[in-house]
């Protein structure tokens, strides 16, 4: 019999120490950028990586502040590369300027791009927190084996939360990114990102040799493929909770929210909503719901058989 996933429990009492260069592991330290907010949390965090010789993951928000502890943090060692990633702007946006200032190449997993083409009457929620224009100096491929500074990472491709997304290993170590952290599930907007490609990734890091996670936004999470299980566990309940708010008679996106998050501050009701778009797509595509789009909205009905006999029959 299958164990159960670990409940799902997040962990916010973390203090970034903004601004201070903080060792986390060996030859990794994080600058965290004073950027908090209901989507950053404490902010985001920018990684040293390496000893005498270091590359920047993630240089975080083009503000003179971070840029100025980020440099104060690299004293004067050589920086061979500058690497993101992801392209959302919390990220990248002081990545070309510091490039500049550094001399050092980007390395990233490809401009930024749609997980999919965009239809007929749709807008991107989130394109203006997108680095549309950024191009890297090296794109960097699932599987490739890097050397960031005088560390050794690999680099594996996590799209979900973006279609470029990559996240880091170094040893025992994962540099998670958004797709894993521990404040907090990822936001997933379609079609920014896609729930199917999502879920995929989550099965991928968790199947790797990396115990401890160190994302983009809040602390360290000590057992990260537990807790990445119980990001995906509870992902699983969403799509149940969704297909039953549908069953009971909801027909649109707000209407599922109002169903599923019915006590939610906005900032988290906004953030729901479109992580609830890409659950109902990615429930669409294993046909456990019929989603109709038009000018004037979506409206959602369900399948007349249930999910678990619906993703059977797709596998098949």
């Amino acid at each position: 019999m299958a164990s159960a996933a670990p409940a799902l429990s997040f962990e916010r009492a973390f203090d970034p120490q903004t601004g201070r260069a903080i060792a986390v592991a060996a030859g990794v330290a994080r600058v965290t950028a004073p950027n908090a907010s209901a989507y950053t949390f404490t902010g985001t965090n920018s990684f040293l990586l390496g000893r005498e010789r270091l590359a920047v993951l993630d240089p975080g928000p083009d503000d003179p502040i971070h840029l100025a502890a980020l440099v104060d943090a690299i004293g004067g060692r050589p920086v061979d590369a500058i690497i993101l990633t992801h392209t959302h702007r919390d990220h990248s946006a002081s990545a070309a300027r510091l490039a500049r200032d550094l001399d050092a190449p980007l390395w990233f997993g490809g401009p930024h791009r749609l997980s999919r083409p965009l239809r007929r009457f749709e807008r991107n929620p989130i394109r203006k927190s997108c680095d549309w224009d950024l191009v890297p100096d090296r794109t960097l491929t699932d599987g490739e084996a890097i050397l960031a500074g005088d560390l050794s990472l690999t680099v594996h491709a996590t799209p979900g939360h973006c279609a470029n997304h990559l996240a880091f290993s170094a040893g025992d170590i994962l540099l998670s990114g958004d797709h894993v952290m521990g404040w907090n599930s990822t936001l997933v907007s379609v079609p920014d990102g896609s729930m199917a490609d999502y879920l995929a990734s989550l099965d991928k890091v968790i199947a790797l040799p990396c115990r401890q996670y160190l994302p983009a936004h809040g602390g360290p999470i000590s057992d990260g493929p537990a807790y990445a299980s119980a990001l995906k566990a509870h992902r699983q309940m969403r799509n149940q909770q969704i297909i039953s708010a549908v069953r009971a008679g909801a027909r649109t996106i707000g209407d599922i929210v109002a169903a599923v998050y019915p006590a939610q501050p906005l900032p988290v009701r906004l953030a729901a909503r479109m992580t609830t778009t890409a659950h109902v797509e990615y429930l669409e595509g294993l046909g456990a719901l019929k989603v109709s789009r038009g000018l004037f909205g979506t409206r959602i009905s369900s399948s007349p058989l249930p999910l678990g006999e619906r993703s059977t029959r797709s596998a098949g």
